[in-house]
């Protein structure tokens, strides 16, 4: 890990801590925005604000959304955003290795980013897709102001994470809301108990899901010709997972691309010491660059 990344992590911790305690952020240094600013959610998850515990990494527990928002450097401005959702078995965020060093990549690409620090579902599936949703609309909302071209906002997500990020490129399509564009590193996609995460399908839907809710977050079962292109990266959470969006893709002729690796650990988001991150992230750069050019136009 980078020293920036390291100072710009600890920022974050003090950042964060009003959602812990009632310390004062620091004057400097990345702030979290409430998600719906002084607006209340219309679904609570029915966690309580005493129950959230906080590291550099890792908020767990959460009752309520915020995110932070990294800006690339006005020179380099590529006018794409990406909104990052990170994983966590949809019981916490990683969002620190999941969402600020892969933002910090973005960034260095000239794409705005957006970390989001989901509420938990605790059983209530459609908490987290409400929080993606409102996430990018808050861009396209502020898309002028930040220098975005809105038709070039995609969504990333990791592990559990992804899931969230698939189940918002098929399941939202109000143009205000739908991604342009899929990054999936490592995603839990389906909900069939052979193939998914089972501490995530709880999570998200509770022990004893029905049918319905089952078919609903089962991502590849949702996908049409309207889907947007996808990026998808795979090497810990059965790799099933990513064949089934990607054969959904193919079938409905959506531009889809995906890498398997041979080896690498779980949750390793965008760290260098993963021995494929220089093929990796050379592969997502130029697929990134062929998105803004209009290569692979989503339906909209």
């Amino acid at each position: 890990m980078t020293d920036k990344l390291t100072k710009q992590l600890f920022l974050l911790l003090a950042a964060g801590l009003p959602l812990a305690s009632h310390a004062s952020p620091p004057e400097t240094g990345p702030q979290p925005i409430p998600l719906y600013g002084e607006n209340t959610p219309a679904e609570s998850n029915g966690m309580s604000r005493e129950g959230v515990t906080l590291t550099a990494d890792i908020l767990t527990g959460a009752a309520d959304a915020d995110y932070f928002l990294l800006k690339p450097d006005p020179d380099k401005t590529s006018g794409m955003a990406v909104v990052i959702c990170p994983g966590g078995g949809y019981g916490c965020t990683c969002y620190g290795y999941e969402g600020l060093g892969p933002a910090e990549w973005l960034r260095e690409q000239g794409i705005l980013a957006v970390v989001l620090r989901y509420r938990v579902p605790n059983g209530h599936g459609s908490i987290p897709l409400a929080d993606a949703e409102q996430a990018l609309r808050t861009v396209r909302s502020h898309a002028a102001e930040w220098g975005v071209n809105p038709s070039r906002i995609g969504v990333m997500g990791f592990s559990a994470g992804g899931h969230l990020a698939a189940t918002a490129s098929t399941l939202l399509t109000d143009p205000d809301t739908r991604p342009d564009f899929t990054i999936l590193f490592y995603p839990v996609i389906t909900m069939d108990p052979q193939w998914t995460h089972g501490g995530s399908r709880k999570n998200l839907l509770g022990a004893n899901p029905s049918e319905s809710a089952t078919e609903r977050y089962s991502a590849e079962k949702q996908v049409t010709d309207a889907t947007p292109p996808a990026f998808i990266e795979d090497r810990s959470v059965s790799p099933v997972n990513s064949v089934l969006y990607y054969e959904a893709l193919h079938k409905h002729r959506i531009p889809a691309e995906l890498h398997i690796f041979p080896e690498g650990p779980h949750g390793f988001g965008l760290k260098t010491d993963f021995p494929y991150h220089d093929e990796m992230v050379a592969s997502l750069a130029r697929w990134l660059r062929e998105i803004n050019a209009g290569k692979f136009s989503a339906v909209r």
